[in-house]
């Protein structure tokens, strides 16, 4: 039975902020189906927090703490480097009292921690070396602990039962954590030294080190991750750092790679190309971009599809393993609990205890009503990007059965539009914007189900014109005009229902009692990337996401502030996605409006440039940008999140409105625009089916001008100034 404090059921599965009093912003890495988040030292500081090493969604490590002779290092430096790769830090003592009344001054030891993870295991390298003009005798102890948290109670949930903590088992080099779970399977958390510990005791090594001036000694520690369904795996610290290295070299070698003038600009796609590495994840259909860290590192559907649609110019071997997984996991059969439905793909999967349990409902669950229109939409844009027609026959049964759900369950009501009813005890709301009171009417009552979303409408209507498309490359003509025919009467009927001229844009969604929520929200700007909107409305919705009620500064809130559940400081109601304002832009971009996609990258580009290590959260808050200040941080924001992640990328390509066709081996660039920040741009390494170029833009005063650098194959560039 799940219990939260501070929320009702409908809030049962939101992360309470609650669970984190006292939370600094963590060193974060990942590596498959393990992530670490840890302090500035390279600890896990044991307590209510985030920090820890988490496998499959539970905390297989919680507390990780180091001392010299019994006193905390001091911070000198802590960085991620070697793209995401390694957590480097420098530490040096403070002062040391020793037995005989001598002291070692501050400042003369210095410790290097170097911490990665690689095939469910944390490798640790700690060099310590004596920079004193005497002989040093220290004492180095390395305490551990877990609690064995489910992530859904790391988020803020109460549980009233748990499993069993196992007896500790101790080993020449370490020792051995364990828990057997309620749901039968047993989790351990192996920890070895090498060289040997002078002394092994239950969660605690102890080394003595006697380092003459000059001297360092080095120890290896690894911290391996392992239950019933997943054997250990440790292997050499070095050898498993070089194949890390090599695998974001791979991944670099096969996407594009942007270089610009500007270093800060170039500075933050390298770190979206980074976070983008470490949030892959293989699967036997290929990498899947997890959603994020801490609280979503896991397979999404809707995140998955849009962080490939997003990237798909610079690499578009992401939506085929996306479209890959998703079409394997594709719903078969109708349970109620799941909200699943023949055809429907997939929202989430969890592997942690709750979810195995059935304590949360989330362990291959569907309660997304536009993961099936998006799967579609991918398909066909990815169909045009490469022209891998052999995989779109492959997965061509599934994109069928999704059309059927969209027509079967998703239209449940025979009224034309996709719309959602929970079934099961999942989320209440099953857009993009899920939080319980994020559908609302003008005057803050909260809509009743069954709900048909803005966006979703738009994503249908592009889903079905996207398959029409592929119809038509299979020669299958009569399906082809029907899909058409069904997009023409969709476009037609929401045109009707859905414009609200007294708002000046499309309405947020139309109620279960037909009764329009008459919102001003970022939701109608997806509309722009889908081609449902009239090209008049389309503008006149445009110019309401532009207005200051709406645009923060920093970018397009999610909700206007005159309206009445508006929050900037809320998940959904008022805040600033950058996901949201790429795909937005994109639209734009679509419709002529390139110089309104300038403004609002620069605003997210600006906006990163306040952020760590430039990288661009889930969300901030959606407080007006105000001078010599940065945007305001959400406090429980992922990050890196997939979507923020790929943001960067969609946002350039709408800057530029860039598209790539594979069947007619074109890169068109209609109108594209550089901000005054961006001298000179270049695109090394686009490919189109098995050609490759080299490409160079140069920002003029009234114009942008391409260059081609070196060619392989035949790809034609075409610019329309």
């Amino acid at each position: 039975m799940l219990k939260s404090p501070e929320t009702s059921s409908e809030q049962m599965y939101g992360i309470h902020t609650a669970a984190l009093k006292g939370k600094s912003h963590g060193q974060v890495l990942k590596h498959g189906d393990t992530f670490a988040v840890f302090d500035h030292s390279g600890d896990i500081l044991a307590g209510s927090q985030d920090q820890g090493i988490y496998f499959h969604g539970t905390r297989f490590l919680s507390q990780l703490k180091m001392t010299i002779c019994r006193i905390h290092p001091i911070v000198l430096n802590a960085s991620i480097v070697n793209d995401n790769g390694m957590l480097a830090i420098d530490l040096t003592n403070p002062i040391i009292g020793e037995g005989d009344g001598h002291s070692i001054p501050q400042g003369v030891i210095h410790i290097f921690r170097a911490i990665y993870l690689w095939d469910d295991c944390c490798y640790q390298l700690l060099r310590v070396t004596n920079y004193h003009a005497a002989p040093v005798a220290l004492r180095m102890h390395l305490f551990f602990d877990t609690d064995w948290a489910d992530i859904f109670e790391v988020r803020g949930t109460i549980r009233d039962h748990h499993g069993t903590a196992l007896e500790q088992k101790l080993h020449p080099d370490g020792f051995e954590l364990g828990y057997r779970g309620l749901d039968g399977i047993e989790r351990h958390t192996r920890v070895t030294s090498s060289p040997a510990p002078l002394k092994v005791e239950p969660g605690r090594l102890t080394h003595d080190l006697r380092l003459k001036p000059g001297q360092s000694e080095t120890f290896y520690i690894t911290i391996a991750c392992h239950d019933a369904n997943h054997e250990i795996r440790v292997g050499d610290y070095q050898q498993s750092f070089n194949t890390l290295i090599e695998s974001f070299a791979s991944f670099r070698s096969r996407a594009c790679r942007i270089e610009s003038s500007n270093a800060l600009f170039s500075n933050w796609l390298n770190r979206a190309y980074a976070d983008l590495h470490m949030l892959l994840t293989a699967t036997q259909e290929g990498f899947y971009p997890y959603a994020g860290i801490p609280w979503y590192s896991t397979y999404f559907g809707r995140d998955g599809l849009l962080t490939a649609l997003m990237c798909l110019q610079i690499d578009p071997g992401i939506a085929r393993g996306v479209l890959g997984y998703l079409a394997h996991h594709q719903a078969a059969e109708t349970r109620p609990e799941a909200d699943a439905e023949p055809g429907k793909i997939l929202h989430e999967v969890r592997a942690s205890e709750m979810a195995n349990l059935g304590e949360v409902p989330f362990r291959q669950y569907y309660g997304s009503v536009d993961s099936t229109p998006l799967f579609v939409m991918l398909a066909h844009q990815y169909w045009r990007r490469t022209g891998d027609l052999p995989f779109i026959e492959k997965i061509w049964p599934n994109i069928e059965r999704a059309l059927e759900w969209i027509d079967e369950y998703g239209d449940a009501g025979h009224d034309g539009f996709v719309e959602y009813r929970p079934a099961g005890e999942g989320l209440t709301n099953q857009g993009w914007k899920d939080s319980h009171d994020s559908v609302f009417h003008a005057d803050g009552r909260l809509a009743k189900p069954p709900i048909a979303l803005v966006e979703v409408q738009g994503y249908v209507y592009a889903a079905r014109l996207g398959a029409a498309a592929l119809a038509h490359a299979f020669n299958r003509r009569a399906l082809a005009e029907k899909l058409t025919g069904q997009a023409e009467a969709l476009r037609r009927l929401f045109e009707e229902r859905f414009w609200d001229e007294e708002l000046g844009m499309y309405v947020m969604a139309i109620d279960g009692e037909g009764e329009p929520c008459r919102i001003r929200a970022s939701n109608a700007g997806h509309l722009l990337m889908c081609g449902i909107a009239s090209p008049a409305r389309a503008r006149r919705t445009a110019d309401q996401l532009m207005d200051e009620g709406l645009f923060s500064g920093w970018g397009i809130r999610t909700l206007h502030e005159k309206e009445s559940r508006y929050n900037p400081m809320s998940y959904h109601n008022g805040s600033v996605w950058p996901h949201d304002n790429a795909l937005i832009a994109w639209g734009m971009s679509q419709n002529g409006m390139t110089r309104r996609v300038e403004n609002i990258m620069t605003a997210i580009y600006d906006a990163a440039l306040h952020m760590e290590l430039h990288r661009l959260p889930e969300l901030y808050c959606g407080f007006r940008r105000r001078a010599n200040q940065g945007p305001t941080l959400y406090p429980v924001a992922c990050s890196p999140q997939a979507w923020a992640t790929a943001a960067p990328f969609l946002l350039l390509q709408s800057c530029l409105n860039m598209e790539i066709d594979a069947e007619a081996r074109q890169i068109r660039f209609d109108h594209p625009v550089l901000p005054p920040y961006l001298d000179e741009l270049s695109m090394r390494n686009l490919t189109v089916g098995g050609a490759r170029i080299d490409i160079k833009l140069i920002r003029y005063p009234l114009a942008v001008g391409i260059n081609i650098e070196d060619r392989d194959g035949d790809i034609e560039v075409v610019v329309r100034k």
